[in-house]
């Protein structure tokens, strides 16, 4: 590598901040903001998931926070890894550190003394203007990093005895020449398990998902996503695919868990495994972990499919009270959902990745709640943004199971 090594510590796929609460998707972050960035200001950029596989992780990654010429340290959600890390370059390198972080959340630590870099992050995605603005920002302080070192250590700002780190040239070197290679690198094989996931290869994608969790273990975010490909994999039956994908999320918990992706993940099988054997007590367990998702964090998703198995779940009840009291619950949440998504800023639902999502929830929470002339509008707007033939049959049947209700 001929030009200057940045190497970026942080959080890999989406990752929770239980203070707010509010789910990042922290791999947008590194696509969107800091590798453009980073490649901008002349940097090779080198994040964890693009060290090699080959049991060499934990020695280039100690070797990279002592020698790159560049560190930048996302520190959103406070993954644990990252602060970490983010202490041992404090401790071995006096300056060439940039600290960056989501705006909203509090600050765990005290990085008062430190200037952090600070970007907004709309949950899941980034809106395009912020993400340009951000990039432009941090291009031009990486620069002037680059050009104009001065102590960003807390240690060597206060201790001024200190003494830098020194790490052998030769074997830096050569650490770094193995780094070239990405073929077989967790951040290949997960950009891999994405586009496979896009083709509808769902079993592929699982599979590919499962080799990632076996280099990065217990990376909740690849065993979620590894869940999430088996089940609608469906081979080489719907049941058995349903039933591995449990055995597979059941490993972080789920009856503890507070983190959305679990919930709704553990919500989606029990509710798949309800419509395909009517067993009562599947439809529970999906009420059960939707309802204490979209307790914690209102999110849209995770309510629609608790309204959705409320629905179900009264068209089953044999008493008039119990009826009664489920379509009451599924008024409310249904009211709530269409109150928090009507008052997102236009702007801000422009930027929206998951933007025809949101306009197929408000049309069939309009539509449940006999509000017909909205429904028609978010309909329009949902199919205005060209999607997919599978995401065109999930909205119909969804809409169906309202039109016999």
């Amino acid at each position: 590598m001929n030009k200057p090594v940045c190497f970026v510590i942080m959080g890999f796929g989406k990752k929770t901040d239980y203070s707010i609460p509010k789910t990042y998707d922290l791999d947008k972050t590194y696509k969107n903001i800091i590798q453009p960035a980073v490649i901008a200001a002349g940097f090779q950029c080198i994040r964890a998931d693009e060290i090699q596989e080959a049991g060499t992780i934990d020695r280039s990654m100690y070797a990279l926070l002592v020698k790159a010429d560049l560190v930048i340290a996302d520190i959103t959600t406070y993954n644990p890894n990252a602060i970490y890390e983010l202490g041992i370059r404090h401790g071995v390198r006096p300056y060439s550190t940039i600290i960056i972080k989501e705006e909203e959340g509090k600050r765990e630590f005290d990085f008062s003394h430190e200037r952090i870099f600070s970007y907004k992050h709309l949950g899941e995605d980034i809106g395009v203007d912020e993400a340009k603005e951000c990039l432009n920002r941090l291009t031009k302080l990486i620069t002037t990093v680059k050009n104009n070192p001065k102590s960003d250590s807390p240690l060597y700002e206060l201790i001024k005895s200190a003494q830098p780190a020194s790490y052998d040239d030769e074997e830096y070197r050569e650490i770094i020449g193995e780094l070239v290679n990405k073929e077989k690198s967790l951040f290949a094989m997960v950009e891999k398990a994405k586009s496979e996931m896009k083709k509808n290869n769902f079993l592929q994608a699982s599979i590919l998902w499962g080799k990632a969790n076996k280099i990065a273990i217990d990376e909740s975010y690849y065993i979620q996503q590894q869940a999430l490909c088996r089940y609608k994999s469906k081979e080489p039956s719907e049941s058995i695919a349903l039933t591995e994908s449990w055995s597979i999320i059941k490993t972080l918990n789920p009856d503890e868990s507070v983190d959305p992706e679990t919930l709704g993940i553990s919500g989606a099988i029990f509710k798949r495994l309800f419509l395909l054997n009517n067993e009562l007590e599947c439809l529970e367990k999906a009420i059960e972990y939707y309802s204490r998702g979209f307790s914690i964090f209102s999110n849209y998703y995770t309510g629609e499919n608790y309204a959705n198995c409320l629905n179900l779940k009264a068209k089953r009840a044999t008493e008039l009270d119990e009826k009664t009291g489920l379509e009451y619950m599924e008024k409310e949440v249904r009211k709530k959902i269409i109150k928090d998504l009507e008052k997102l800023p236009q702007e801000e639902l422009d930027g929206k990745l998951d933007r025809k999502w949101i306009y197929a929830t408000l049309s069939n929470c309009h539509l449940y709640l006999k509000h017909d002339e909205q429904a028609s509008l978010y309909e329009n707007l949902f199919l205005s943004e060209t999607p997919l033939d599978w995401e065109i049959q999930t909205f119909n049947d969804t809409k169906q199971q309202f039109l016999n209700k």
